[in-house]
């Protein structure tokens, strides 16, 4: 039981680390952009499109190392399996269609739980980029 609790926080570790330098790879590049008129629709469109799209690309990197993990502990019979389960935990959906054996379903709603942490630091780090760009266009105005 010991070596799982490992095996779990070394789990949650990677995957906040995976998110902390994923959002600090686009912290910098949107900092070091160059200024931009956001009084227009397509600027601040277009940097929120970009922001999305490397937010989802960090959490399916997040998703596939859970997802690896229960294809190497063979939890699930193939690595599609363990992809779909893994997305499904993590997003919190839920179905049910797929179960963890026994030994490792605790491993479930601690992926589930990270998963739900990982989204709302997305969500936060999102709203923050966007007040800020808010707050900057108001303070030149």
């Amino acid at each position: 039981m010991l070596a799982k609790i490992l095996i779990a926080t070394c789990l949650v570790a990677i995957t906040v680390a995976i998110h902390a330098a994923g959002l600090g790879i686009v912290l910098s590049r949107i900092l070091h952009s160059g200024p931009r008129s956001e009084k227009r629709f397509w600027p601040i469109t277009w940097l929120l499109i970009r922001i999305a799209c490397w937010v989802i690309l960090v959490h399916i990197f997040e998703i596939a190392v859970w997802a690896l993990f229960f294809w190497w502990e063979r939890c699930m019979p193939d690595v599609e399996s363990s992809f779909y389960f893994s997305g499904v935990t993590y997003a919190t959906l839920g179905y049910g269609d797929l179960l963890l054996p026994e030994e490792w379903r605790l491993f479930g709603p601690l992926e589930a739980l990270t998963g739900t942490l990982m989204c709302g630091l997305s969500i936060a780090f999102l709203f923050a980029i966007v007040s800020r760009r808010i707050l900057r266009r108001t303070d030149r105005e």
